[in-house]
C-alpha cells in the first residue's frame, strides 16, 4: 500500500519548520559573533590560541579515542544485557556515525540513526532499539548532571538570576524527565504522540514495546553502564584540563569539571551546533572569576570545540564513508 501524496501547503509547512529548526541552531553562532564583537580585542583570542603547546594538546586529541570506546563499551553491554552481540568494530562505525551526524543535524538525529543500524545489523525491532539507545543517553543526562551541580555551586557568583534559574531547572528536568517513562500509565498518556513522531511508527504496541524494553534494563547492572559513563566523563575532562595546559593556563582540574559540565548543559539547548557560541558566552563569564580575561574564556572554548568537538565530527565523517547508514527498504516500519 503506497503513502498518499503530501498536498502542496503540507510540503510548504514541513519545509518552514526545517528552515525554523536550522534558523534556530544558528542563534550559537550568532552569540559568538556578537560576543567577539563587544569584546573587540580579538587579536588576544587569536594570540590565545597560536601560543597552544601542541604536546598536551596532541594528549587531548588522542584521548578522544579513549572517551568514545567507553560510550560504545556502554552501548554494547547494554545490547548484551538484551541478548544482542554486537560486534565492536561495527559499534564504533556506527557510533561515529551517528555522532556525526547528531552534530551536524537539528534534534536527536543521530541517535535514532542508531537504531537503524541495529535494525539492519541484528535484526532488532524498533521499540527495542530505541529502547536501548535512550537508556544510553539517560546514562550521560544521570552522570552530567551530578557534575553539573557541582559546578552552580562552584560558579554561584556568576551563576546567578536567570541563569541560575536555567540551570537548576536543567538539573530538575534531566533528573525528573526520565523517570516519566519509567512510571506505568503515565508514560503511555503522555508518550504516544511524541512517540510515534520519533519512531516513525503508527503500530499501537510500538510504545508498549519499547517502554517494556526500557524498564527492563533497570536493574542492579545497570551500575556497569554508569561506572562506564563516569569514565568517558573524567576523560573528557582530562581533555579540558590538557587543554587548559596547552593554553597556560593554571586550572584546577575541579573548576575544569565545573566549566565543562554546565557548558556541556548549556550545549544541549537547541540554538547551537555542539554548543558553539553558548559555550564561549559562559566561558568569557567565568573565566575573570579565575583571574582570566573573558579573552582567554573565549579562546579556550573555541580550543574545547576544535579538540573535542569537531575532533569527533571528522572520526564520523570518516566512519560515514567506511560504513554508512543502512537505507530503509520497508514501506513501513514494523514494531
Amino acid at each position: 500500500m503506497t503513502s498518499p501524496v503530501p498536498s502542496p501547503e503540507t510540503r510548504a509547512s514541513e519545509r518552514s519548520k526545517r528552515f525554523q529548526k536550522a534558523a534556530i541552531r544558528l542563534i550559537g553562532p550568532l552569540i559568538l559573533v556578537l560576543l567577539v564583537l563587544r569584546i573587540g580585542d580579538t587579536r588576544k583570542i587569536l594570540a590565545t590560541l597560536a601560543g597552544a603547546d601542541f604536546g598536551p594538546l596532541g594528549l587531548a586529541l588522542l584521548l578522544n579515542l579513549a572517551c568514545n570506546h567507553l560510550k560504545v563499551l556502554r552501548w554494547t553491554s547494554l545490547l548484551r544485557r538484551r541478548g544482542v552481540e554486537y560486534p565492536v568494530k561495527r559499534a564504533w562505525t556506527s557510533f561515529l556515525s551517528s555522532v556525526y551526524v547528531g552534530m551536524l543535524t537539528p534534534g536527536r538525529v543521530g541517535d535514532v540513526l542508531r537504531v537503524q543500524y541495529l535494525r539492519h545489523d541484528a535484526g532488532l525491532p524498533y521499540a527495542e532499539g530505541l529502547a536501548i539507545v535512550v537508556m544510553d543517553r539517560i546514562c550521560d543526562l544521570y552522570v552530567l548532571v551530578g557534575f553539573v551541580a557541582l559546578g552552580v555551586v562552584r560558579f554561584s557568583s556568576v551563576v546567578v538570576g536567570k541563569l541560575a534559574i536555567v540551570m537548576w531547572a536543567g538539573v530538575a528536568l534531566t533528573i525528573l524527565g526520565p523517570l516519566v517513562l519509567l512510571i506505568p500509565g503515565l508514560a503511555e498518556r503522555l508518550m504516544e504522540r511524541v512517540y510515534q513522531k520519533v519512531a516513525r511508527e503508527r503500530s499501537a504496541t510500538g510504545l508498549s514495546r519499547f517502554l517494556a524494553a526500557l524498564r527492563a534494563q533497570v536493574s542492579p547492572q545497570l551500575v556497569g553502564a554508569l561506572l562506564l559513563t563516569l569514565g568517558a566523563f573524567l576523560v573528557n575532562y582530562a581533555q579540558g584540563f590538557l587543554i587548559a595546559r596547552a593554553l597556560h593556563l593554571h586550572i584546577a582540574f575541579y573548576d575544569v569539571v565545573c566549566l565543562l559540565a554546565i557548558a556541556s548543559l548549556l550545549g544541549l539547548l537547541p540554538i547551537s551546533v555542539s554548543g558553539v557560541g553558548v559555550r564561549e558566552l559562559f566561558f568569557a563569564l567565568v573565566f575573570p572569576v579565575l583571574g582570566y580575561s573573558a579573552e582567554t574564556g573565549v579562546g579556550f572554548g573555541l580550543l574545547v570545540f576544535v579538540t573535542i568537538y569537531l575532533a569527533v565530527m571528522v572520526l564520523g565523517f570518516i566512519s560515514w564513508q567506511i560504513a554508512p547508514p543502512p537505507v530503509e527498504t520497508e514501506t513501513s516500519n514494523s514494531p
